[in-house]
């Protein structure tokens, strides 16, 4: 028997997941794209402990870019990644 535990899929697991399973040859290169990560990473720390990411414009655009092209179609079958996935499409800013 399969199990069905359920877990809370977050937008973090979900980019997370997204940025690990990229080949090699697909992941972006360059030392804009090395801030780029850098400034995730601390993001997603920061996230991990108060509960709400905050990303720079140009991060926010970078993920956003990144699930519109590569989010995996069979992820729509999990609620709680759908729900997170539009939950971050449809993110305001904060001004």
């Amino acid at each position: 028997m399969i199990g069905t535990e359920e877990k809370d899929e977050t937008i973090l697991d979900a980019i997370n997941v997204l940025i690990a399973n990229k080949k090699p040859e697909d992941m972006p290169r360059g030392l804009d794209n090395f801030r780029t990560m850098g400034r995730l990473s601390k993001a997603f720390e920061k996230a991990d402990n108060s509960g709400i990411l905050e990303l720079e414009e140009v991060d926010y655009k970078f993920i956003k870019d990144d699930l519109e092209k590569n989010v995996p179609s069979a992820w729509g079958m999990n609620q709680n990644i759908m729900k997170a996935v539009e939950s971050f499409l449809d993110a305001k800013s904060e001004e």
